[in-house]
């Protein structure tokens, strides 16, 4: 891989946090600059611009801004001086990022060597672009620095150069405020959970939901809350299985001129060596002994009934209760509403039973950037999720019953979370970070929910939140990245709807990946895949997570194991069509 250096910011007022020293704030047993530095450690040659610190190693070279305070860009400036001319490509990072790994910084270096861009950023999973997490070709950093007529007190956009590109990266929410390093040190004393586990808790522990009698015609994507049983006999009375003559006794037989329906007038009793024409579904004569389907006799000039030669002997009678008799168990409780069970249900007579569910949802998008209807103005963005949200919620038999848009304000959430909810499930896209922007999590902590899922070891979708309120009503907190939070809401959905309804747990989509070692990482992926000609799945190494462009031709997702080899066995989530 191309030799890089590093740049590390480590200095700045913190004026937000009361001009407190950030890099040395400690999280998780060691401080953000300690952090930063391990990121980069297998970079040639590493600078930190900030106030000097004597704790730092020789081998870490220490500059300062001229005027201490100046802004990153003079920062930029003073630690590419400081580093002298050396490796190709320069790493940029703040020292205020206590989840960052080095395994980030190289995909980051990875990315721009392949792409051939001036720089590539990281961006968080709501897609916000972070610039103090980049990687930049020394070349394009020394004239962007040329380029400005004074280094002091410049926006970091002023740097970005046209030929850029931005990559979502996990691990890369900063600290700007004290609310956020609680956040971050919480995170740590609770470890993000893997797919599994979290599953296997919101089956668990989710709080069920109040069980009623209802029309199963109008429940689909409930759970039967009680044990479903036959109330008559199936079929109910015995019927031919197939299209023929009912016969009684040995052939041959005399053939009667009556014929018996479905649905229609039974045929009267038969005789001994009498038949009746019959189709499938009628109900068979008095005396009946078999059914003769068509294709095993001839009918003479007589009007004799004769079995062809060689033909087997088959009964082809569907006896009183041969499928149900009353009390017969049709579903087991936690069976889910489906149109089979509707349909094996009105087979024995019944119609009503006691369910759960289905959920209940409201869809709730946040941000002032996103705009679903009318012209974009400056700095907006087009809502591409919440209109197809409804129906990915079907999908897993959850109910939309609103869609609503959220400013970004200070007590948004607060409101949202404590107003009185018509619902079963909140589902809340964006502000699950830990930005300025991100207020989700600190309102769930100020009602007092039960967290059961504060974060994920998933990529993307590690910023996943789910929580339950006071009320019952359930929180699930999806990234802003538009594929994060369709990804993490289709891993997610089956076991939160089996965790309400008490449904029986769904059997997962398995089989072989056979490019999963260009795929996998350090922790479990969700990623677009297609189906392999020779069976199981291609997935795609190489995503753009702020739009869903990737799924269009694509049959579902697969979710990769950390380190996967090829040919691992994966899970498979297929695409609503």
């Amino acid at each position: 891989m191309t030799a890089a250096d590093a740049i590390v910011l480590a200095g700045g007022r913190a004026s937000r946090m009361g001009g407190v020293d950030k890099p040395a704030i400690v999280i998780g047993g060691r401080s953000m600059l300690d952090a930063a530095l391990a990121a980069v450690a297998s970079c040639a040659h590493t600078v930190v611009v900030g106030p000097h610190r004597p704790e730092l190693p020789p081998e870490i070279k220490q500059t300062r801004e001229v005027p201490p305070g100046s802004g990153p860009v003079a920062a930029i400036g003073a630690g590419l001086r400081s580093l002298g001319s050396a490796a190709p490509l320069v790493v940029v990072l703040a020292a205020d990022l206590p989840f960052l790994s080095a395994r980030s910084i190289t995909e980051l270096i990875r990315y721009t060597c392949e792409s051939g861009a001036d720089a590539v950023f990281a961006a968080d999973e709501a897609g916000r672009p972070q610039y103090l997490i980049g990687v930049w070709r020394r070349t394009a950093l020394a004239a962007a620095l040329d380029g400005l007529d004074s280094l002091i007190n410049q926006p970091m956009k002023a740097l970005i150069p046209a030929d850029s590109a931005i990559i979502a990266l996990p691990g890369v929410a900063d600290c700007d405020t004290d609310e956020e390093v609680r956040q971050a040190r919480a995170a740590v004393a609770t470890p993000a959970l893997s797919l599994d586990e979290a599953r296997n808790i919101l089956r668990d522990n989710l709080s069920r939901l109040v069980s009623y009698e209802a029309d199963l015609r109008s429940v689909r994507g409930a759970a039967l809350a009680a044990p479903l049983a036959a109330v008559g006999p199936l079929p109910r009375f015995d019927v031919s299985a197939m299209d023929g003559y009912a016969v009684a006794g040995d052939g041959p037989w005399r053939l009667r001129r009556d014929i018996g329906f479905a649905g229609g007038q039974r045929p009267v009793g038969l005789l001994p060596g009498e038949a009746v024409r019959i189709a499938t579904g009628a109900h068979v004569p008095d005396g009946t002994t078999g059914v003769v389907r068509d294709e095993f006799v001839r009918v003479a000039a007589d009007d004799r009934l004769h079995r062809l030669p060689d033909t087997p002997i088959r009964d082809d009678v569907r006896r009183r209760g041969e499928d149900r008799h009353p009390g017969d168990l049709v579903a087991p409780q936690g069976t889910p509403v489906t149109a089979a069970l509707i349909s094996a249900a009105a087979s024995v007579e019944v119609t009503a039973a006691a369910v759960r569910g289905p959920v209940r949802a409201r869809i709730v998008m946040t941000g002032d950037e996103i705009r679903s209807e009318g012209p974009l103005h400056n700095g907006q963005t087009r809502d591409s999720i919440g209109p197809i949200l409804p129906d990915l919620l079907s999908w897993y038999g959850i109910r939309t019953t609103d869609r609503v848009h959220l400013r970004d304000t200070p007590n948004g959430f607060d409101e949202v979370l404590t107003a009185p909810l018509d619902c079963d499930l909140l589902v809340i896209v964006g502000a699950t970070g830990s930005g300025a922007a991100d207020q989700l999590r600190a309102a769930v902590d100020r009602t007092e929910a039960r967290v059961l899922v504060r974060r994920l070891r998933l990529r993307p979708g590690g910023s996943t939140v789910v929580a339950e309120l006071a009320s019952g009503t359930t929180v699930l907190g999806l990234p802003g990245n538009p594929f994060a939070a369709v990804a993490t809401l289709m891993a997610l959905a089956p076991a939160l709807v089996e965790g309400r309804t008490g449904g029986t747990t769904r059997h997962p989509f398995l089989g072989p990946l056979h490019n999963a070692e260009e795929i996998s990482g350090p922790v479990a992926r969700i990623v677009p895949a297609r189906f392999a000609p020779q069976g199981g799945w291609l997935g795609d190494p190489n995503i753009r997570t702020a739009h869903l462009g990737g799924l269009v031709d694509r049959d579902g997702l697969v979710i990769v194991p950390a380190d996967a080899t090829d040919g691992a066995t994966v899970e498979f989530l297929p695409l609503p069509r």
